[in-house]
């Protein structure tokens, strides 16, 4: 049964491809998830599946895992580093050089100051990249993301209108940070009682996934034809370089090839979802179109990547974080 979870897990760029062309011809399949709330709260549905997510994230971290970040530190601050130094410079000049509309130029720095995403670990995992190392990188720049997304985000984008950082902080609390401290706990104190949940928490992730980007392209399909041109190769260009780069830092650094891997990945993926839900949240529905097509487009970049460095495998990944 693991495998068959498994194997669901790491197909999950095929979901998010179907999921995307599902939404486009039938939005109103997938628009619910990023209007509808909880009856009789005010607890909206994306942010709530977000939060599923980062439980499921916390889920799979001990104590432990934080302390193995003490092992070597410059290795994990120099992904963490990448992420938000390279991608949110990344983000806003791209922008600004296809010279897109306001709030799809926001959208894009968002985006490009998002936190690594997730998925990075699959693709690690299928790349025979540092898959220990991903896990790591993935949780410290989410945890950074709590402070330096919000912050970022006004820094780059305060020419198109103000961004209210600390609503954004208070958000990023919300959605990330306590979910996350909560899996944490709950992984510390009941262990392999969890084990279930574990398995199946990866797919309820892709679902989510599917369910934000697919109702962030259903709801903006009249945007994103208007503007396809430019938008469409502008992301292109931002994760591919975001990609590019990551490599290259490792390179520059000196690190293990399996090492050079997983920072190309952590850094040219993205937390689009989060994004997405940031963007709806604090800006407008339209500034979320760049997070959705970039969850596309990082996934089919990430699993091209993937296949070319699975049959050249590499051993040669820092000892002190490769998996036992």
């Amino acid at each position: 049964m693991q495998s068959v979870f498994s194997r669901i897990s790491n197909l999950f760029w095929l979901w998010t491809i179907l999921g995307t062309v599902w939404a486009w011809f039938f939005p109103s399949h997938f628009t619910w998830f990023i209007t509808d709330k909880i009856p009789g709260t005010d607890i909206k549905l994306i942010n709530l599946g977000l939060g599923v997510i980062m439980l499921g994230m916390g889920l799979t971290l001990r104590v432990d895992d934080f302390k193995a970040v003490l092992r070597r530190p410059w290795v994990v601050g120099l992904g963490v580093a990448a992420q938000f130094l390279i991608m949110p410079l990344l983000g806003w000049s791209v922008a600004t050089l296809f010279d897109l509309p306001p709030m799809l130029k926001l959208g894009l720095i968002l985006v490009s100051c998002c936190p690594g995403g997730t998925a990075s670990n699959v693709i690690c995992y299928l790349a025979r990249a540092n898959v220990a190392l991903s896990v790591l990188m993935t949780m410290c720049s989410t945890l950074a993301a709590i402070v330096l997304t919000p912050l970022l985000t006004k820094m780059y984008a305060s020419a198109i209108l103000d961004v209210d950082a600390w609503a954004m902080f208070r958000s990023m609390v919300t959605i990330v940070l306590l979910p996350v401290i909560g899996g944490v706990i709950l992984n510390q104190v009941f262990g392999k009682k969890l084990d279930g949940i574990k398995k199946v928490s990866p797919i309820v992730s892709i679902l989510v996934i599917v369910l934000i980007v697919g109702g962030v392209v259903g709801a903006t399909k009249a945007n994103i034809i208007a503007h396809a041109g430019g938008l469409l190769i502008a992301i292109f260009i931002l994760h591919a370089l975001g990609f590019l780069l990551g490599y290259g830092a490792g390179w520059l650094t000196k690190l293990a090839e399996g090492d050079r891997r997983t920072l190309s990945i952590e850094v040219g993926m993205q937390n689009s979802g989060l994004g997405s839900a940031l963007a709806k949240q604090h800006f407008t529905l339209l500034a979320a179109t760049p997070c959705a097509i970039s969850a596309l487009y990082h996934c089919l970049i990430g699993s091209f990547l993937a296949a070319i460095w699975r049959v050249r495998p590499t051993t040669d990944c820092s000892e002190d974080f490769t998996e036992s």
